[in-house]
């Protein structure tokens, strides 16, 4: 840099900096509409949840959606759906989503968050805390659930 001239040194740092700033709000950030759709549409799930809301899962879960489950088990759509017509075996007693957070890329979103639960899955009673990461895409004008997978929180 042209050290004879501060003031066109300095313009230049200040110009790159707020540039990468930028890039950085677009990519952690994104759109507040985005991250308020897909707040809804986790907080909607756990109310899905609760009612074995087979419509929900319909509605936003891709055709091609995988969930890996903190027990070790990936699911798809249509065993998720298939599970929904057995709620003696297949159901939540209670559910509180928290530490939400939302990352948009673009016509991609990534949703993060711990989820407490007491649910009975395939006959199996299960009462924990996990970690959770959904990962949505915006396909003809609607966020669908791609993936997700949990772990049990320590």
């Amino acid at each position: 840099m042209n050290t004879k001239h501060p003031a066109v040194s300095i313009a230049i740092f200040v110009i790159a900096l707020l540039a990468a700033l930028g890039v950085v709000r677009a990519q952690t950030g994104g759109s507040a509409d985005t991250v308020a759709a897909i707040t809804k549409i986790e907080n909607d799930g756990v109310k899905a949840d609760l009612a074995n809301d087979k419509a929900f899962y319909e509605k936003y879960y891709a055709e091609d959606w995988t969930g890996g489950d903190s027990g070790g088990t990936f699911f798809t759509k249509a065993e998720v759906l298939k599970m929904t017509d057995d709620p003696k075996n297949n159901k939540t007693n209670s559910e509180k989503l928290f530490d939400l957070k939302v990352r948009v890329y673009g016509n991609t979103a990534i949703a993060t968050y711990k989820d407490t639960y007491d649910a009975m899955m395939l006959g199996q009673h299960r009462a924990t805390t996990v970690i959770e990461t959904d990962t949505f895409v915006k396909t003809g004008g609607m966020w669908k659930l791609v993936a997700s997978h949990a772990s049990v929180a320590k």
